[in-house]
């Protein structure tokens, strides 16, 4: 259970609208079945996945920001029929979450709550199998939890104040660096500012790892952020496992820098939970990387085909 049997993957090409994408996905289908050897009636139901915002009842793509050719789009509707199968339609970020509470890191846990680290903050919420979507279809947007009530507190890609995603999407990051130089801050980043034209995450993970200071006071500042965010989402879900996931994890597990940035959201986050909370405190990183996403939709549309038979 919960095993790829195939693997497939073509370029969205956005740019040419969903109706072709939707044929990119219907062929899609296709091969994996003739790869893994079976036909259209061995399959029960599609998982969907896609950003949001979306309304999952009415199967419909609503606004999404990096779609703009895309909105109020039926995208549930059209892929059920160009592969003429039933589908489960998920946020991306909570088909993530679901993976990795089915398959990876939350696997044999009563809950879990995810947060995926990149160039915003996603979140899903699973408590005993049960993914929560929301009355609106916006459950668990944990990027956009308040972490600073200043009014000139960073803003998000929504323009909005103090959020987790303000601090700690790699924007916030890059962000906070760029600010730090300006203020004539010390760092051989200013070097590879001026060369690149532009500061990444994975430049600042590198120049981190090399010993610079305001490098290092970065990735641990971003661990302080985010565990403001951890702390209200685990006062308010008391989940059994929180997991961190995401291209943004400064090496992740086994690495270095990943291990010293998990430990201090660890040791951020502890001191300001209940006392009862604090001993069974369990932050870990996503163990399925990129392929949360599919699982994750692959168990909800199994999960629903349980539940409908």
């Amino acid at each position: 259970m919960g095993r790829t049997f195939a693997f497939h993957s073509v370029p969205t090409d956005v740019d040419r609208g969903p109706e072709h994408a939707v044929e990119r996905i219907a062929g899609g289908v296709v091969n994996l079945l003739e790869s893994a050897r079976m036909r259209i009636e061995d399959v029960a139901r599609i998982g969907l996945a896609t950003p949001g915002p979306m309304d999952i009842g009415a199967g419909l793509l609503l606004t999404p920001g990096n779609l703009p050719g895309w909105w109020d789009f039926p995208i549930r509707e059209q892929v059920a029929a160009a592969c003429g199968l039933p589908v489960r339609f998920a946020n991306d970020a909570n088909a993530a979450a679901y993976g990795e509470y089915w398959q990876g890191a939350g696997a044999r846990t009563h809950s879990m709550v995810l947060l995926t680290l990149g160039t915003g903050i996603g979140g899903g919420v699973v408590i005993q199998d049960s993914l929560v979507e929301g009355s609106h279809s916006c459950g668990a947007e944990c990027g956009f939890i308040l972490i600073d009530p200043r009014p000139d507190a960073r803003r998000d890609s929504l323009n909005n104040t103090g959020t987790l995603e303000a601090y700690c999407g790699s924007y916030g990051v890059v962000g906070r660096v760029v600010d730090a130089l300006a203020e004539g801050r010390d760092s051989n980043l200013t070097e590879v500012l001026k060369t690149a034209g532009a500061l990444t995450p994975l430049a600042i993970a590198r120049a981190a790892e090399a010993g610079d200071a305001l490098a290092i006071e970065i990735v641990l500042d971003t661990a302080k952020y985010l565990a403001l965010g951890i702390v209200t989402l685990i006062h308010i879900v008391d989940p059994e496992r929180v997991v961190l996931g995401g291209a943004m994890n400064f090496g992740g597990a086994g690495h270095p820098l990943g291990e010293r940035f998990l430990q201090q959201v660890r040791d951020e986050v502890r001191p300001r939970l209940l006392p009862p909370l604090r001993k069974v405190l369990h932050i870990e990183f996503a163990k399925l990387g990129g392929n949360a996403g599919y699982v994750g939709a692959a168990g909800l549309a199994r999960l629903e085909h349980l539940q409908t038979v």
